[in-house]
């Protein structure tokens, strides 16, 4: 076996102790498909070094001095155990990018067949979710030493992703109960709001997982243009609203989804912008504001 391999084993080994609290060799190996040799031949350095604790739970503490085997890049301002919580984060926010562009897919293309795909998307997305709170109570009560405000952000960032997740599905009901095709000029705008906050979110979560605090700038540029987005595809739908002639329910119906696509996008660009100023409040205690950075400069 290489030695990424058996990394790779230790740490599944590793997330079991963690997040499952088994109670014997056997329970491990059961869930991991090994054989319980193996895995005492795993066990016994990490027992002998005070990683693992008989009865098998973890040291954070140590255990935070032991991940360089997984090419953790820890900093002074990280706490115990930060490591496997956002790689767990990770995870999550590229399931959510392909949740989001699946939706929007199926919104570009009226794909019915892809709509459902997305929102079946989105049992994982809420999965994710409840295990990453799930990890930072199993942290904040195992953990002596951890630094109980910034295990709590790790569950904050997951519940950012888990609305933007919940917008995401505004956008792929819009192909399940809209018949009617969206005119080029307005498909043209939401084409480029899709993008700006894809954007949006992938820089902020790379600023919060790698420390990149140096997106903000370009994440509050894209935010500038998501909202002038955002404003021209409402006036376009006001326009149109104003101007059809057969304003029946079916049609009236149509503009309100239409509209809320529109603001799912404006949302998503909203949080990605509460993800990267949490990253600035984690790594370099930069206090959050409760006003929206794009309202700061009108008071």
């Amino acid at each position: 076996m290489t030695k990424r391999a058996k990394n790779s084993t230790l740490k599944a080994l590793l997330d079991v102790i963690l997040y499952e609290n088994p109670s014997t060799q056997d329970e491990i190996a059961d869930k991991l498909g090994l054989t319980r040799r193996y895995v005492t031949k795993l066990l016994q350095p990490l027992v002998k070094r005070g990683v693992v604790k008989r009865a098998y739970i973890l040291d954070l503490k140590k255990f935070d001095e032991f991940s360089e085997i997984f090419q953790e890049e820890p900093t002074s301002r990280e706490h115990a155990g930060s490591y496997l919580i956002k790689e767990m984060l990770s995870d999550m926010s590229k399931h959510v990018c392909q949740q989001l562009e699946m939706s929007f897919e199926a919104f570009l293309n009226h794909d019915t067949a892809r709509a459902e795909e997305a929102l079946k998307q989105d049992y994982i997305t809420n999965n994710l979710h409840e295990k990453v709170r799930s990890s930072v109570e199993t942290v904040v009560s195992i953990n002596p030493y951890s630094e109980f405000s910034k295990t709590i952000v790790f569950g904050e960032i997951a519940y950012d992703l888990e609305r933007i997740g919940d917008h995401s599905c505004h956008i792929a009901n819009f192909a399940l109960n809209e018949s009617y095709e969206v005119d080029d000029d307005t498909m043209a705008i939401v084409k480029a709001m899709f993008k700006t906050s894809l954007k949006m979110l992938t820089h902020s979560m790379n600023a919060f997982t790698n420390e990149k605090l140096d997106l903000k700038d370009q994440v509050m540029d894209y935010e500038e243009k998501l909202h002038r987005l955002q404003q021209d595809a409402m006036n376009k739908i006001a326009h149109q609203m104003a101007e059809d002639d057969i304003m029946d329910k079916e049609r009236s119906t149509y503009y309100i989804y239409l509209s809320r696509v529109v603001k799912a996008f404006e949302r998503i660009g909203d949080i990605s912008v509460e993800i990267i100023d949490t990253a600035g409040e984690f790594y370099r205690n930069i206090p959050r504001t409760t006003t929206p950075e794009r309202f700061q400069g009108r008071y």
